[in-house]
């Protein structure tokens, strides 16, 4: 994980805004929003992640969002590339159970728990 993204995770969890070269995070009623360029990627609440593409299907932008799942997702979920489409590893089990993971087709403004 790069050191910008290790400070993104950092300013979510402890409830701060941060500003760094591309990348913000700010909160509002809770809810931590996370912009690439100024475009949202990311929500981060209390046990939910929503997932946006900020309209650029980018490198930058795969790497914040599976840093983001690998602090705040359940572990194992995560954006993949696959023949220049993105597609998501999303855990469809239940909880206390083994992972069950699904993949599926990335969608702007999907909710991971």
């Amino acid at each position: 994980m790069r050191k910008i993204e290790s400070l993104m995770n950092a300013a979510i969890t402890n409830g701060r805004n941060f500003s760094s070269g591309n990348t913000t995070v700010t909160h509002e009623d809770g809810v931590a929003i996370v912009t690439l360029h100024g475009n949202k990627i990311a929500e981060v609440g209390d046990g939910f992640v929503t997932l946006f593409d900020g309209g650029w299907q980018s490198n930058t932008t795969k790497s914040r969002l599976n840093a983001i799942l690998q602090v705040h997702g359940i572990r194992g979920e995560g954006v993949f590339q696959k023949n220049f489409k993105w597609f998501v590893h999303k855990f469809v089990g239940q909880a206390g159970t083994s992972p069950v993971f699904n993949e599926c087709d990335f969608i702007s403004g999907m909710v991971l728990a």
